[in-house]
């Protein structure tokens, strides 16, 4: 191998982004061509990860290094959201054993590339398509295992697990999450439920707040909160709910 590409290796294994998977986008701007990426995977410098992907070899990854390469490589409109968000932050409220689904939100049209989809992360992957909410509103960079992650505000994490709620996630769950977020912030809490295109989402959620008698309620403007006309069935032979007109399910009803 030339010193031209000896210094090139030494200057990729520098600034390699720490954890995550390198895209052939982010090696081409870094001066490195396909043909001189096959040549450091024959060499055993880079390891295919899928097509278009690559890790450094025996470094194992893991899905936050693969997320922050959509991220942050192929600029993705791509989060961590809903259970996922508050399992990141560790919330002392929300405990997974075993493998946990990790949720990915993106917009309606956004696609995952195969070599993330393909790819055995260790946890099955919900990739969750929705126009639910603004693309920016209520997500944060948080670090979380050495890397940068775009997740979900607690706020805007809230109405994306009753987004997937009940056939991805449970509703008890929710509630039960909901007792814990005794610090939400009202403005942004506004913003969000303004910002809603779920009546059902947004009913749950005062609903719930109402229920674990969380003070952001206090300081929401309902006026401004469009709620729909009608009923709204949550599970089939729920419970009904004259204030928020949502049928829900006995147990959730019933909880202390």
């Amino acid at each position: 191998m030339s010193l031209q590409n000896n210094i090139k290796i030494q200057y990729l294994l520098n600034n390699w982004p720490k954890g995550q998977v390198v895209t052939s986008a982010w090696l081409n701007r870094m001066g490195i061509s396909r043909q001189l990426t096959q040549r450091y995977q024959q060499s055993g410098w880079v390891e295919a990860l899928g097509v278009g992907a690559y890790k450094r070899p025996k470094e194992p990854v893991e899905w936050q290094g693969g997320v922050a390469s959509l991220q942050q490589q192929l600029a993705l409109e791509v989060h961590v959201g809903g259970p996922t968000a508050f399992s990141v932050r560790g919330s002392s409220h929300y405990v997974r054993l075993g493998q946990e689904t990790i949720f990915l939100f993106t917009t309606l049209n956004e696609k995952l590339p195969k070599w993330f989809t393909d790819f055995d992360w260790g946890h099955p992957i919900h990739h969750v398509r929705t126009s639910m909410l603004p693309t920016e509103l209520g997500i944060t960079m948080y670090p979380h295992e050495g890397v940068q992650l775009k997740i979900s505000a607690p706020e805007r994490a809230i109405l994306e697990c009753l987004y997937l709620s009940p056939k991805a996630f449970d509703l008890l769950e929710c509630y039960q999450l909901v007792e814990g977020l005794l610090t939400l912030r009202p403005q942004l809490m506004q913003q969000l439920l303004e910002a809603c295109h779920s009546v059902r989402v947004k009913r749950l959620f005062l609903y719930m707040a109402d229920k674990a008698k969380l003070s952001v309620l206090s300081y929401l403007d309902k006026e401004k909160i469009q709620l729909g006309t009608g009923d709204r069935t949550i599970v089939p032979k729920g419970v009904y709910n004259a204030q928020y007109q949502i049928s829900i399910p006995k147990e959730l009803a019933d909880y202390v």
